[in-house]
């Protein structure tokens, strides 16, 4: 159908700068004669909905051979003020290569539409970027058949976490062969040092059937991956792609990203960025796993998992204080001879300088000198065990061995209590949707139950502070995506 501005602007009525959007739309028209032009319903990650405009059409890209790129563009009512909501859209042969502008449902995030400023930024100006950013990384990739045929499944999942966003495919390669139930597999998301080290310590430790390295980084492998290829550790399988994932009881998450942003707030919403092109294809090719959240900042990343996964809030956990919480008790009981402290002993609330200690009630303590002595001296020991925690790091070993314990708990279904980042809201008269260490039971379905801590105005205070800083910065990340 011949594109038409009269037509256009017709139906543009509810558009609020009509005559700019057709402007910049007759543009792109006669540059792009490919493209066809329509009104349709899109949906909103809240569920609302607007009819608004949208055109396909092919981009040319040379990347070695001259490819043409499908795409798809949604214009908002408020345009050319607020950047349009831009995707790829392949063909049923077509895979999408997940990177740094691609996400896994074919969602593209590109520094033109971040910094989108009318009048320097238009609809041309955007296609040349993405013409460019696409020869630099090439975001599309051919299906074999038996992959192809594979796409419908896929598809489906992602309409139902994308809502409106209904003919968007992603990477598929999904496996024809299921697990049994006592195969234990574990997929390790990033293969930088921490990623390395919890590979190392799930080996050592014996507790899985297979594990498979997920390493996202670009090209071939390096560093570590490299090496773990060449001495080949048995039952460790390295991929780039998220189909080896399939099946795994275990997902443990360890990348972060290294971008330059400048401030704290835009570090972790480089992590946010990087979180949406992951956790959407991991919750699809296990679905009924526990995610193990080790990036960082641990508590609002595993909020971020919790959200891009629709998983229940049992199934994904952070790391939270099991390493600090298992050296406090070590050092009460070990170095301070305290055991009757140590056992009900655990550093909660979030990492970092804002941890704190606490116990919960040990309902077998009914010794009056041993409940004496922990009210009386309680305090003093605790202090002492934090100023000897405070001098131990977290080192990428060691937050390794612990991955390593809290995915033994999970495989092995032992019921055993670690502090972990779950969700708080209901505990300690947290309103809000954030997650903190909080001493939880673990099990294959991830936190069984969440023990009550004993009652501390100084703890609670603490907690609801570190609930209330955390709960400031999530409003300020742009979670799903820059829509408005």
């Amino acid at each position: 159908m011949a594109f038409s501005a009269e037509a256009l602007r017709k139906q543009l009525g509810k558009y609020k700068f009509r005559d700019l959007t057709v402007e910049e739309v007759t543009a792109v028209s006669r540059a792009h004669p490919n493209f066809s032009f329509s009104m349709n319903t899109y949906t909103f990650k809240d569920g609302s909905q607007k009819d608004l405009l949208n055109f396909s059409g092919t981009v040319p890209v040379k990347y070695g051979n001259s490819y043409n790129i499908p795409i798809r563009l949604w214009i908002l009512d408020s345009h050319p003020f607020a950047p349009p909501i831009c995707f790829l859209k392949p063909t049923a042969n077509m895979g999408i290569s997940v990177g740094k502008h691609v996400d896994a449902h074919g969602r593209i995030y590109l520094p033109y539409l971040q910094n989108w400023s009318h009048p320097k930024s238009t609809l041309i100006g955007l296609i040349k970027e993405m013409i460019a950013k696409f020869e630099e990384e090439l975001p599309l990739y051919s299906l074999s058949s038996s992959d192809a045929d594979r796409q419908s499944e896929l598809l489906s999942y992602i309409a139902r976490i994308t809502e409106g966003e209904t003919d968007i495919k992603s990477k598929s390669t999904i496996s024809g062969v299921r697990n049994g139930g006592c195969f234990n597999k574990v997929t390790v998301v990033g293969a930088g040092d921490l990623g390395i080290a919890c590979v190392l310590a799930v080996v050592a430790k014996g507790i899985a059937d297979k594990v498979v390295l997920l390493d996202l980084s670009e090209g071939a492998a390096k560093g570590g991956a490299m090496d773990l290829e060449i001495f080949a550790l048995p039952n460790v399988e390295i991929s780039k792609d998220f189909s080896a994932s399939t099946d795994s009881k275990v997902v443990v998450l360890t990348v972060n990203s290294l971008g330059n942003a400048q401030t704290y707030l835009d570090v972790i919403q480089s992590n946010v960025d990087l979180f949406r092109g992951i956790i959407p294809a991991i919750s699809h090719y296990s679905q009924n796993s526990v995610l193990l959240v080790a990036s960082q900042p641990v508590e609002i990343m595993t909020y971020v998992s919790w959200k891009l996964s629709a998983f229940p809030k049992s199934k994904v956990i952070g790391v939270g204080g099991n390493l600090d919480t298992e050296r406090f008790q070590y050092i009460l009981t070990k170095l301070l001879q305290a055991e009757a402290l140590g056992k009900d002993a655990w550093i909660v609330g979030e990492q970092g300088e804002d941890k704190v200690p606490s116990w919960t009630s040990s309902k077998s303590v009914t010794n009056e000198t041993e409940t004496t002595a922990a009210h009386n001296s309680r305090e003093k020991v605790a202090n002492r065990a934090v100023e000897v925690l405070k001098g131990k790091g977290q080192r990428s070993w060691s937050v390794g061995l612990s991955v390593a314990d809290l995915t033994d708990s999970i495989l092995k279904d032992k019921r055993k209590v670690h502090s972990v980042s779950t969700l708080a809201k209901g505990f300690c008269n947290i309103n809000s949707e954030v997650f903190l260490s909080l001493p939880c039971i673990l099990g294959t379905s991830g936190v069984v139950e969440t023990l009550t801590l004993e009652e501390d105005p100084a703890v609670q205070e603490k907690l609801q502070s570190s609930a209330g800083s955390i709960h400031d910065l999530q409003q300020q990340l742009k979670l799903i995506s820059t829509e408005t």
